[in-house]
């Protein structure tokens, strides 16, 4: 018989504790491989391979600024070939008016400039911040996470999880220490 327990009431997730990244890495693996999806991984400084591990997606940042620069480049062209050309058409030492290589200073700098707004403004939104809290502040050990401990969360709204099922596949994984994580 298959006994599903529900998460309770206020629960955001159950986080382990890890003193290696190795050790991270390989329960962050396993879970994955267990079916759990809903799930972050926490360290003082970036490892190798969490990122896979997690199963993250693709990043859509370089799409965004891909699009970004081409606009801004056609964006920047067209405003100088408009004012030159269309506008205020002025002749200067008998050059025609759409001189294409006195418009790339400027074709540059808002490729540029539109590429790198939304690099800064796709990476605020797309990561969810600002975010000056999370439930994972609730647990007294996650200072740890910004010196020498690696911390797995897994949250209470991956369709896996059930409280004590996933806290008895955790403490398998071998952890320092399992939490539970209030809201």
């Amino acid at each position: 018989m298959d006994i599903k327990y529900e998460p309770r009431e206020g629960v955001y997730g159950l986080l382990a504790e890890f003193t290696t990244p190795e050790e991270l890495v390989t329960a962050t693996e396993r879970a994955y491989a267990e079916g759990y999806r809903r799930m972050d991984a926490y360290t003082p400084f970036p490892v190798t391979g969490i990122a896979e591990a997690l199963g993250s997606r693709r990043n859509w940042v370089s799409p965004m600024v891909g699009v970004a620069a081409i606009l801004g480049a056609v964006g920047g062209f067209g405003l100088v070939y408009w004012i030159a050309v269309i506008a205020y058409p002025f002749n200067v030492g008998g050059r025609p008016f759409n001189s294409w290589p006195a418009f790339i200073p400027i074709t540059f700098e808002t490729t540029i400039l539109l590429a790198s707004l939304t690099a800064v403004v796709g990476m605020i939104i797309l990561n969810g911040l600002p975010q000056p809290y999370h439930p994972v502040f609730n647990v007294p050990r996650f200072g740890l996470a910004s010196t020498n401990r690696f911390f797995l969360c897994i949250e209470a709204h991956d369709p896996k999880f059930s409280l004590e099922p996933t806290r008895v596949f955790l403490e398998g994984l071998g952890p320092q220490e399992v939490s539970e994580v209030a809201l």
